[in-house]
């Protein structure tokens, strides 16, 4: 294995005189060899995490990000490419002498420590004095709300509880950066939910930029400031969460962020800002065009729609302001705060809606209505060409 070498000069800060980003990734890569085969986990990967952002790479299994993580961390060591944190070349500095703490799915808490020790034990490595172990210990314990429980064992604690202990320990050394990843996995349902806004007011006090793996797209856009969509060891989209999930810009993207529809159609007109589709015999769809994408007239244009953004009912909306799709209910779910409609398109496409039970719960529709969707065109996202 090859690995590329860099100068290791430290820059406190960018050429324009800001401060530089606190991990940076340029063009790295990580091949592995598996079964006499080479196999690329990450393929020339190039990111900036800023100051005290919580950054989050979300994925399915196999798309690199905990691979990207280790790769930061020092864990593991880049095929190509530079990784820099706070402006200076780590690509070479073995995981203990980078300053970057990591936080894992199972915790790894030591047993036979009490939550005191095992917050203390990094601070004590490093030879820090007894007042000043306490003072620190006392103050993380106080951010992470264990203040009452220092002589507890882990065994003795919830899991919410064992989390915030690892969390305590991993911020007690004062990184420049938290790694964690899956760090909620082993967390029931409405646990993992309320340590979600945990975690976010936690970094948001000790502003550390927290880096964060998970395969978990509700988790990822509830906690980040930013969001990289990795597939196949590529960035596939990379932005805020409301940009990804509002506007996604690959297929991939569009069906792994939540629920999304995927409609395409014949463009039958083109005016300097969107395009018009027919869809089936009565099927009409508007869909703005973003910057970069050109299409014309008789071409076929593929886009996605979120299902919260239709609405569905036994007329057809009037006027030609609204998306309007002709369809027929094939299946009716009711999930408490929302009802899900799958609707049967003229055209064989399925598409979802969901609607709030805000002031009733009876069914709008049930299975075997012919129905009409409809939603505003600026819920309509051009993706590309259709294949």
């Amino acid at each position: 294995m090859t690995v590329t070498r860099h100068s290791g000069v430290r820059a406190d800060a960018a050429p324009d005189g800001s401060a530089p980003p606190a991990i940076e990734l340029v063009g790295v890569r990580k091949t592995y060899r598996a079964r006499g085969a080479d196999v690329t986990a990450v393929r020339g990967l190039d990111l900036a995490i800023a100051q005290g952002e919580f950054f989050s790479l979300l994925g399915p299994s196999g798309c690199g990000k905990t691979t990207t993580m280790r790769l930061v961390a020092g864990f593991e060591a880049p095929t190509a490419g530079a990784i820099r944190l706070q402006g200076r070349d780590v690509t070479g500095v073995p995981a203990d002498r980078r300053d970057v703490n990591m936080v894992f799915q199972s915790y790894a808490l030591f047993p036979h420590m009490n939550v005191f020790e095992n917050v203390a034990f990094g601070p004590r490595r490093r030879g820090a004095a007894k007042r000043e172990i306490a003072d620190r210990v006392g103050a993380m314990l106080e951010l992470v709300d264990l203040t009452g429980r220092e002589r507890r064992r882990p065994a003795e604690l919830s899991g919410g509880q064992q989390q915030r202990v690892a969390l305590a320990r991993a911020l007690v050394n004062r990184p420049r950066a938290l790694l964690l990843d899956e760090p909620l996995g082993a967390l029931d349902l409405k646990l993992r939910q309320a340590m979600q806004v945990e975690l976010k007011r936690i970094q948001r006090e000790v502003g550390v930029t927290f880096v964060h793996v998970t395969h978990d797209q509700g988790e990822a856009l509830t906690m980040s400031d930013r969001i990289a969509v990795m597939n196949e060891g590529r960035i596939e989209q990379l932005g805020t969460p409301r940009e990804v999930y509002e506007h996604p810009a690959t297929r991939f993207t569009a069906g792994f962020i939540g629920t999304s529809n995927l409609l395409s159609g014949e463009v039958a007109e083109v005016t300097a800002d969107r395009a018009v589709l027919r869809y089936g015999p009565a099927g009409r769809i508007s869909v703005p065009l973003r910057s970069g994408l050109t299409v014309a007239a008789g071409e076929r244009l593929e886009l996605t729609v979120r299902p919260e953004k239709i609405g569905i009912g036994p007329d057809a909306p009037d006027g030609d302001a609204l998306c309007r799709v002709r369809g027929t209910v094939t299946e009716v779910v009711y999930q408490g705060t929302s009802t899900s409609y799958s609707v049967a398109t003229a055209t064989g496409a399925d598409v979802v809606a969901f609607l709030q039970n805000a002031t009733s719960a009876d069914e709008i529709a049930v299975r075997g209505d012919a129905v009409w969707l409809s939603w505003d065109p600026r819920h309509s996202y051009a993706i590309g060409a259709a294949t």
